[in-house]
């Protein structure tokens, strides 16, 4: 998952450590796509603590060579889709005005399972170091139809 995070030249790239306290602490929120053994595609997200209705979409990423053929949809779908999600009536995911593809994906998402998306002040730019970051947009959708693909009310 880090080396998909480094090679997107997107997202921010955190400690390996991260990655693996994701994957070994909230399993059931975090997903990967695999083909011939080798991870091509992510998203890590956890359930609010405070908001069980709330899945908070950390990162997702595919690898270049697999851009556009749906993996990041078809893992967000089957996300929200997924047992551990049944509660889950909001999305919410944080993305930067220059990120097209998420800003795109989530669009997408959105319309494809007809449920309203917001958009609103997420974190300043000043909160993080440096001079480099963009300001991050807070995208919220929902509240979900659970009539969308099967997802149980």
């Amino acid at each position: 998952m880090w080396q998909r995070v480094k090679d997107s030249q997107k997202l921010d790239v955190n400690s390996t450590y991260c990655y693996i306290m994701l994957s070994e602490y909230f399993t059931d929120t975090c997903l990967v796509a695999e083909i011939d053994k080798e991870i091509v595609g992510f998203v890590t997200s956890l359930i609010r603590p405070s908001n069980p209705e709330v899945l908070f979409v950390w990162q997702i990423a595919v690898s270049t060579e697999y851009q556009g053929k749906g993996i990041a949809y078809s893992l967000l779908r089957d996300l929200i889709t997924g047992a551990s999600c049944t509660q889950v009536r909001y999305i919410e995911t944080t993305i930067s005005p220059n990120n097209a593809a998420s800003n795109r994906l989530f669009r997408k998402f959105a319309v494809e399972i007809d449920a309203p998306l917001l958009e609103s002040e997420g974190f300043s730019s000043h909160l993080f170091p440096g001079d480099i970051h963009e300001d991050e947009r807070l995208i919220q959708i929902g509240p979900i139809n659970h009539k969308f693909g099967g997802i149980n009310s």
